[in-house]
């Protein structure tokens, strides 16, 4: 027998009870378990999986865990299949990973449209996922607190909102290193990029699902909120109703932080994650 830990947390030492079938009969075996390889999944939001790079490094070093940090298929120029549409499918595609890798005890962190994938993946039920991490999560219907519209918004703009200071915002890579796959059209081109391509073909041109509060409420497993003070996408007050549609959840405000985090404040996002394993 061994308790549950947190959301997010290192994996504890734990104490767990093994009755063995010898040739000298039963034995009961107690057995203090120092195991530090708790395996995270990690999920980008619509930015790439560039946002969530650095995160996954320190989280590994900081943690001797197994981090799993995939691109969700359409994003990068990776390929995308046609029936792969809709966030609970592509949760459903990231189970099938955790089967397919034979993982247990797994927790899941994703940053806005990765923190609703991380969402579904939660509703899922597997019994490889023992807790979810949502960190500044887009997908639920808030009244008086809607998602910013970012349409039409200059770089600048979207910097303003997503950063408690821009200066942090990470800078475009050269034009030379700049890979055509994912970047968007040139002017007068037809249509966006294959990136915001492959995140509306997920969450939809709203990017929300008028259903999802109502359904996080069947949400089993011990899930961490996390919210940046400063988010402009989504305000903290939307950060607090998601959290209260889930009913084993616990909300955290990160100050002087905005919509990424783990990009703009990545040491305060883990010394949170790792302070609610420690309660």
């Amino acid at each position: 027998m061994s308790s549950t830990p947190a959301a997010g947390s290192l994996r504890p030492v734990r104490t767990d009870v093994h009755t063995l079938e010898t040739s000298a009969g039963a034995v009961e075996l107690t057995v203090r378990d120092h195991d530090r390889t708790r395996p995270f999944l990690l999920l980008h939001g619509g930015g790439g999986v560039a946002t969530m790079t650095g995160f996954a490094g320190l989280l590994a070093e900081r943690t001797h865990s197994r981090v799993l940090l995939p691109t969700h298929p359409g994003f990068g120029g990776t390929p995308k299949p046609a029936g792969l549409t809709g966030v609970a499918a592509l949760a459903q595609a990231y189970v099938a990973l955790l089967d397919r890798l034979d993982l247990t005890d797994v927790t899941v962190i994703g940053n806005s449209f990765g923190g609703w994938l991380a969402a579904e993946i939660a509703l899922l039920d597997s019994p490889r996922v023992s807790g979810a991490v949502v960190i500044d999560a887009i997908g639920i219907e808030v009244e008086g607190h809607p998602q910013a519209d970012i349409r039409g918004l200059s770089l600048p703009e979207i910097q303003r909102l997503s950063f408690h200071d821009p200066r942090k915002a990470p800078q475009p890579p050269a034009v030379a290193a700049q890979d055509p796959r994912t970047q968007p059209p040139a002017a007068g081109a037809p249509g966006p990029g294959p990136d915001v391509q492959a995140l509306v073909g997920y969450a939809g041109p709203a990017m929300a699902d008028p259903g999802l509060a109502g359904r996080l409420g069947q949400v089993a497993i011990p899930v961490h909120v996390v919210w940046g003070e400063s988010d402009g996408i989504v305000t903290p007050d939307y950060g607090k109703a998601f959290a209260a549609a889930i009913p084993l959840s616990t909300f955290t405000l990160l100050p002087r932080t905005g919509h990424l985090p783990q990009v703009e404040s990545p040491e305060e996002l883990l010394g949170a994650l790792l302070d609610l394993g420690n309660r």
